[in-house]
């Protein structure tokens, strides 16, 4: 288990009794809303069994209700300590204690503005070391720039041909040393075995029969580049459902990974470009594959709510934004759906189920093709770990995460892993891995598009 920080400030005993004075403002919180946001919480404890973190440590202050009780400590002018912000550091953003919360606590805004002193330090927060910011610096340097992280998979491969990652990523001297490398060996993905598409996806595919919607589609960094196979599938599948399918080259990184570190200007730069190349397409829906993304991309307004010169762009465009399942099962299924006689376990990623509140479409769209018998992880509320960068920066923590999704997993029984997130199925795909119950884990677009193709299950095992 994860060594645990002393607890950085007091722990919350109770709803602050009201004052009947004006609530104090400061520079985190000119404005004074994100101190209302903190008082909205009544540290009832609901949040307490949902947060991945306190079922580990059982830690107050590694809880929402911990955590927000710091923030608030900070609001109100305290100054904290490094262990301070190893607490803001160790919460997931899974935001699992949303859907869990009788009072409806914006958590997300709150860990969201707590991450963005923790990355642009304030004098409230101490900055944090001079490895974690190069880590961050080396992560945010690369993972949003498809052609940096395309130039690491030669690399990658020789070094899974030779072994040499299994060599370095098992080395007890060097994950004590450099655990993020460690980490980041383990988590890498290994070739799948299954063709890979060649080339650039076109800038448009028709759509097969009768055209029922012109869409864009967001083709990610991570799921470009690791995960080509997903993007070519989503494509198929929304052109045999009657989609023209607009794939802008241009497109560029949507934002939200930073966004979801708190590096909001570097968020807020991605988002205005992402806008204007939308923008130009003029689609009427802008659908996504990756749950990290989509929930990025609906949070545009808030991200650029202070820009006149973009806000109303910005929520425009949120307003197209669709997951890939929330868009097809709205639209409803045109294309026939041939018969995959395979068990699926189905894993809700974390910004699909708790931050979109999406978690019936694709279970009704795995029901929907013959032969499919789906089945629930037990724990599948639960973040596997990923988490953005959270399993490169907190390696530990995400490794003991895994572990248990991978018991979880495993007790299912299923042949195949269904994820809608690429963080998460490199996660998960290294968890069963590493506690010897491999699986294979795919995307829903691709059981989709082999039901569609009529294809043998085999394909995606």
């Amino acid at each position: 288990m994860a060594a645990q920080p002393e607890s950085a400030l007091p722990e919350p005993t109770g709803q602050p009794e009201p004052t009947g004075q004006p609530e104090p403002t400061g520079p985190l919180d000119p404005g004074g809303e994100l101190r209302r946001l903190a008082g909205d919480c009544v540290h009832c404890g609901f949040c307490l069994p949902s947060c991945p973190t306190y079922q580990l440590w059982g830690e107050e202050m590694d809880s929402p209700r911990g955590r927000i009780h710091l923030i608030g400590q900070l609001l109100d002018g305290a100054v904290a300590s490094a262990d301070a912000v190893a607490h803001l550091d160790r919460c997931l953003g899974c935001l699992a204690c949303m859907p869990a919360c009788p009072s409806g606590v914006r958590y997300d805004r709150l860990i969201g503005a707590a991450r963005s002193w923790a990355a642009e330090p304030v004098a409230a927060l101490p900055p944090r070391s001079r490895r974690e910011r190069a880590l961050r610096s080396a992560i945010f340097a690369t993972f949003p720039y498809p052609s940096r992280l395309r130039a690491l998979i030669g690399p990658l491969r020789v070094a899974q041909r030779t072994g040499l990652d299994t060599a370095i990523g098992g080395s007890a001297r060097l994950t004590r040393l450099a655990p993020e490398i460690s980490a980041a060996l383990r988590v890498a993905p290994r070739p799948s075995g299954r063709r890979a598409p060649r080339g650039r996806l076109p800038e448009r595919v028709a759509a097969r029969g009768e055209r029922r919607a012109v869409v864009g589609m967001l083709t990610g960094c991570v799921q470009q580049v690791f995960f080509p196979d997903v993007n070519a599938a989503t494509a198929r599948v929304l052109a045999a459902e009657g989609c023209e399918v607009v794939i802008p080259r241009d497109q560029g990184c949507c934002g939200a990974l930073s966004a979801h570190d708190g590096r909001m200007a570097e968020a807020a730069r991605f988002a205005r470009q992402i806008i204007a190349t939308f923008e130009r397409a003029g689609v009427d829906a802008i659908v996504v594959n990756s749950a990290g993304c989509g929930s990025g991309m609906k949070e545009y307004a808030e991200l650029l709510a202070d820009d006149p010169a973009w806000a109303g762009r910005a929520e425009a465009l949120a307003g197209k934004v669709a997951d890939f399942s929330e868009f097809l099962a709205g639209l409803g299924p045109a294309a026939t759906r041939h018969p995959l006689p395979i068990t699926v376990a189905y894993h809700d990623a974390c910004h699909l189920a708790h931050a979109q509140r999406i978690t019936s479409q694709p279970r009704d769209l795995l029901a929907g093709i013959p032969g499919i018998a789906l089945t629930e992880i037990g724990d599948a509320g639960t973040c596997c770990g990923s988490a953005g960068i959270y399993n490169l920066v907190q390696p530990e923590t995400a490794a003991e995460l895994g572990a248990r999704k991978a018991v979880a997993v495993s007790a299912t029984g299923a042949d195949l892993v269904v994820s809608g997130n690429p963080g998460c199925a490199l996660q998960i795909s290294s968890a069963l891995g590493a506690a010897g119950t491999p699986k294979p884990v795919a995307h829903l677009a691709q059981v989709l598009d082999a039901s569609i193709l009529g294809r043998p299950a085999s394909v995606l095992l």
